[in-house]
């Protein structure tokens, strides 16, 4: 693979970065197929139920969201920094299911203890750091606040 002539040293990103962006890509990818098909049903237990849509369909456009931006984690890596900050934000956006699983003490993916819903919330925030640091993202970010100063 040629190197683009446009993008520096500091615009890459490591050999260790590619590869934590390909493993959450396509843990994203698998976890999406899930909600389309076997793990419907546990995931429908994560939907909020304040939440005002159907949750079925809430589980369907969440998994189709996730097998597409796993495939851009994967694909698109001239774009990857900003699928990063894409896909921080959806952990960030699907933060309160995991909060309402805690809450309402719903059982599923083998949470049946408050305590085991608990540690999981506390897993959302590594996967938001995972997203802006395999991709580039947050580097990124630091760098253009360094250079308007």
């Amino acid at each position: 693979m040629k190197a683009n002539p446009h993008i520096t040293r500091e615009d890459q990103t490591s050999t260790v970065q590619t590869v934590f962006r390909i493993l959450l890509g396509l843990n994203l990818a698998f976890a999406g197929i899930g909600h389309l098909t076997w793990a419907r049903v546990e995931f429908l237990a994560q939907v909020p139920t304040w939440l005002p849509v159907n949750g079925d369909l809430v589980v369907i456009l969440s998994g189709i969201v996730e097998v597409a931006l796993g495939l851009a984690l994967i694909f698109l890596g001239k774009y990857r920094t900003m699928v990063g900050w894409i896909v921080a934000l959806f952990f960030v956006l699907v933060f309160p299911g995991n909060i309402s699983q805690y809450v309402n003490k719903i059982d599923a993916f083998g949470l049946n203890s408050d305590k085991a819903r608990l540690i999981r919330l506390f897993f959302q925030p590594v996967l938001v750091i995972w997203a802006l640091w395999s991709t580039g993202a947050w580097s990124s970010w630091r760098k253009s606040r360094q250079s308007t100063n």
